[in-house]
């Protein structure tokens, strides 16, 4: 794959969630430009092109979308998402809060930050599945992204 021209970032740590996300965009062909990545220091140095992503750094296109779990190790998605809206060069960056937390304090904390959308994951694999091919299929082809300056 090339690092280069990702489309989806998924930022989640479970790995049975994460594989769910991706056989369902897989299933619906959204999965072609997709990066997995373990925990929110794994997912600040892709977008910053910085660690194991340095070489990204070189000509590296931002994703079309961000898939961001909150309760993930090492930097929470409350801090990635923070990051992500404090830097000028990701701050319209399209973030997807997708996590298991349905706590208001999450909720509110997240869209005051600037997240996009907030999606708490369905608890069974049809509904979960549906909502992930719902994302993609908004994200990628009907979301127009801003004309970069």
């Amino acid at each position: 794959m090339n690092l280069h021209s990702v489309e989806i970032l998924l930022a989640e740590d479970n790995a049975a969630d994460a594989e769910l996300a991706i056989r369902a965009l897989k299933k619906h062909n959204m999965a072609n430009n997709l990066v997995h990545v373990k925990d929110g220091e794994e997912a600040l140095e892709f977008l910053t092109g910085t660690g194991r992503y340095a070489s990204r750094s070189n000509g590296a296109t931002l994703p079309r979308v961000v898939l961001l779990d909150i309760q993930m190790p090492k930097v929470s998605g409350i801090e990635v998402l923070q990051h992500i809206r404090d830097t000028p060069q990701t701050k319209h960056l399209p973030v997807v809060i997708l996590t298991s937390s349905k706590e208001s304090p999450d909720i509110q904390k997240c869209y005051d930050l600037g997240a996009n959308s907030y999606i708490v994951k369905p608890v069974n694999f049809e509904s979960f599945a549906e909502a992930i091919r719902n994302l993609g299929f908004y994200w990628l082809l009907l979301n127009q992204p801003p004309v970069k300056s």
